[in-house]
């Protein structure tokens, strides 16, 4: 738990928008936001990716400390109610207007991505998986949302960026499908599908996060979800009873505040600054986070091949980052 510029382009475009008076909310519905990405540089639009990626690194630990006292059907749902509540009352406090009718389309593709699928099948895939074998999701999801940035939008980056990305996402793939003996199994389908899913969900999120911010892209997308999520809840807890400890709490609140809502808000703000593709290639280094959290929260063993993957993807990283679009 990106747009363009064409949205691709590395480099911020300094756009004026036309004039507006403001509302309550500062900005109109249908006008274009004063919040623009010509205001933040790339090195800043770099650092709100990468406090996303440190923010979903922790995502699969705590979704596994979720699952010591909630069921995944009932850890999913209420994740995305407090979640919904937590944006709904940031909307409400600053009196944001709806969105408008053309981006109800691209929230509803975000919201079935970020908020229901992509929570839904990794969590369902954690019952009999481990943290570790489930980061080749992230592994791959930077090849996958660069493929889809470049699908929906036209763009294409340069052939020294595809082969860095390449070269970063089969690193990440072999450590962790080494660890994990290469087996493919169910939980190895709904970790491929919640690929799939979440880098469409990324892609229209970072599209819409240049014509408004990005935290209301997710708030709203959350909000949206709330008609399903909120009686899916009930139902959930009702057919999954909770029981309520130290580590599922904590699991259940990080998800909520801290991946489903507050790491997307930076990391679309990111994704808007130094385009889709670069964004996501920063998340190659969320396997080797989330596999360190799984070391020390977990008590997950970790082989010799850590280090010398994390140096392997530190280096496409930097080569991605220096490539032009």
């Amino acid at each position: 738990m990106r747009t363009e510029n064409s949205a691709t382009d590395a480099s911020p475009v300094a756009v004026a928008p036309p004039p507006a008076t403001p509302g309550p909310t500062g900005t109109r519905a249908g006008s274009t936001p004063s919040n623009t990405t010509g205001t933040t540089g790339p090195a800043a639009g770099t650092a709100l990716a990468a406090l996303g990626v440190l923010a979903f690194s922790l995502t699969f630990p705590a979704t596994a400390w979720g699952l010591e006292g909630f069921g995944p059907w009932s850890l999913v749902t209420v994740r995305s109610v407090l979640a919904a509540l937590l944006a709904g009352g940031c909307l409400l406090a600053l009196r944001v207007r709806p969105p408008a009718r053309r981006h109800r389309w691209p929230l509803a593709v975000v919201a079935a991505g970020v908020v229901l699928g992509f929570p839904l099948l990794t969590t369902l895939a954690l019952e009999t998986s481990t943290t570790s074998h489930a980061a080749v999701v992230v592994g791959l999801l930077p090849l996958t949302t660069a493929l889809c940035s470049a699908l929906r939008t036209g763009a294409r980056p340069s052939r020294t960026f595809w082969t860095a990305a390449c070269a970063g996402a089969a690193a990440v793939l072999a450590f962790t499908l080494t660890q994990s003996g290469g087996a493919l199994s169910r939980a190895d389908l709904y970790l491929f599908g919640a690929l799939l899913i979440c880098a469409a969900g990324y892609t229209e999120g970072g599209r819409l996060a240049r014509e408004m911010p990005g935290w209301q892209v997710i708030g709203w997308a959350l909000v949206l979800a709330l008609p399903l999520t909120l009686p899916g809840a009930a139902l959930a807890l009702t057919a999954e009873p909770a029981a309520l400890t130290a580590h599922s709490v904590t699991g259940l609140l990080w998800v909520a505040a801290g991946s489903q809502f507050l790491g997307l808000v930076v990391w679309y703000r990111g994704m808007a600054v130094i385009g889709i593709p670069k964004a996501s290639q920063l998340q190659l280094a969320q396997p080797l986070l989330t596999l360190g959290w799984s070391v020390w929260l977990l008590g997950e063993p970790l082989g010799w091949a850590a280090p010398v993957t994390a140096l392997a993807v530190l280096l496409c990283i930097a080569a991605t980052q220096r490539a032009r679009g």
